[in-house]
């Protein structure tokens, strides 16, 4: 039975294991083996002011998640997703793609004009959000200034 569920710090926890799991293969090889840091960076981006975080529950697991917030822009509200990921074991079953349709329709229930992240382009993510109706923002760009 799947259930689409607003996330709180009750399942942070679970939200951290999944991610942990969703990104620690490949392509993306993320090294989170410091719990202590994948705890505070899930606190992190689902902590934000105007949190919006989602899940997905199947038989009561947590299978997927969306962490971000409503940001508030001259063109209307975005919903921005700083993180979004399935559990690994299921990707390529369209839960994905059923997941982000509860959610987009979820917040245009609240009134929001869009939903912006960003991926890379590289990754089969973005293969994904593009199927599901995202566009390149080709002149966007993100940038990135190592102090180290």
């Amino acid at each position: 039975m799947e259930q689409f569920i607003q996330l709180d710090e009750s399942h942070l926890s679970e939200a951290a294991q999944l991610y942990k799991d969703a990104f620690a293969g490949e392509p993306w090889n993320d090294d989170w083996s410091d719990q202590k840091a994948l705890t505070e960076y899930i606190k992190e981006v689902s902590g934000h002011y105007n949190a919006l975080n989602y899940g997905l529950l199947i038989d009561g697991k947590l299978v997927a998640i969306s962490l971000g917030q409503i940001r508030h822009w001259w063109e209307g509200a975005n919903y921005n997703i700083d993180e979004f990921c399935v559990s690994k074991d299921l990707r390529g079953r369209g839960i994905g793609s059923k997941f982000m349709a509860m959610i987009e329709a979820d917040v245009k229930k609240r009134g929001v004009a869009g939903i912006f992240l960003q991926t890379d382009i590289d990754k089969p993510s973005f293969r994904f959000y593009t199927k599901n109706g995202f566009s390149n923002l080709e002149k966007h760009v993100s940038l990135f200034k190592g102090v180290k």
